[in-house]
């Protein structure tokens, strides 16, 4: 443990320059810009408290105690998510300006690969984070979670499956804000046209009210009945709001404002040139990290 200011310099230092990875791999464990941070300090203090002279590998220190800190607490969050109001969906974090989440880490952090990885075990959560993410070798993840190296690369071989059964053909940054661009423009006036010819035949509306606002507390599946959602309720939604451009987990989406109120960061996810979810961040103990913009 840290006894002298210098080696309390030495121990923020190490522990500062940790932080935007350790932070990533909670968030994307999580989901929770506020569970992650609680898992950080967590990590903070038992970092602080260790004899940090007879660690030989600071970095595999923080981020072992990261990763299981995360393992418990999502196993923990699954059993609360079961009686959350409405779809739950992942904190949206503000990947320009927001420079904890650190260049590093915003690969992966899209709102569409975090509900993906909610499908997966807290486990496979974590063995598929740090290797396809943060690109750990196996024997390390091995330590990390508790397991053997031979069944950690099961634990991604089975991420990576599920995963990439769900996942769609994703199409450019350029093309994903010109849909959403299109999509909210169509929205605001409710042209329900404008909208079906926007959306996939399959495509997914999520609502995240989470029982503070109102919202819809099911998915909305279908071109038809979410165009026809988004159109029945625009002139009461979007009237006297603002809508902002914004980057949020590393893709294009839009802040809306009600003066200096957020209501909410809507994104979509698009593949073969529509959009087949659309997100709507409405829960207000989520949108702290965004600023209404006058």
């Amino acid at each position: 443990m840290a006894t002298d200011a210098t080696d309390l310099d030495g121990s923020v230092a190490v522990f500062t320059a940790a932080r935007p990875r350790l932070f990533g791999i909670a968030y994307r464990m999580l989901g929770s810009v506020s569970e992650a941070e609680d898992i950080v300090q967590d990590t903070w203090l038992k970092w602080h408290s260790a004899e940090q002279n007879s660690i030989r590998n600071p970095d595999a220190f923080l981020t072992t105690i990261t990763t299981r800190l995360s393992i418990n607490a999502a196993t923990s969050a699954r059993r609360t998510r079961e009686t959350y109001v409405g779809p739950w969906l992942p904190d949206p974090v503000d990947t320009h300006a927001d420079p904890s989440i650190g260049a590093e880490n915003r690969a992966g952090t899209s709102v569409a690969v975090l509900l993906l990885l909610e499908t997966l075990t807290p486990r496979e959560r974590a063995a598929y984070v740090l290797r396809e993410t943060f690109d750990y070798p196996y024997s390390r993840i091995a330590d990390i979670v508790g397991t053997t190296e031979p069944a950690t690369r099961q634990l991604v071989s089975r991420a990576r499956t599920h995963l990439h059964t769900a996942e769609r053909i994703p199409v450019d940054s350029a093309d994903q804000s010109r849909l959403l661009d299109a999509f909210i423009a169509a929205a605001r006036v409710g042209d329900l046209a404008r909208l079906e010819s926007l959306l996939a035949e399959d495509v997914v509306s999520r609502s995240d009210g989470g029982g503070v606002v109102r919202a819809s507390k099911f998915p909305v599946v279908g071109r038809d009945r979410v165009a026809k959602f988004v159109r029945a309720f625009a002139d009461r939604f979007w009237a006297g709001t603002t809508v902002t451009p914004v980057h949020a987990n590393g893709q294009p989406a839009v802040v809306v404002a009600r003066g200096d109120v957020v209501c909410a960061v809507i994104s979509v996810a698009v593949s073969d040139a529509v959009i087949d979810t659309v997100l709507w961040q409405m829960n207000p103990t989520k949108l702290s990290g965004f600023a209404a913009t006058p």
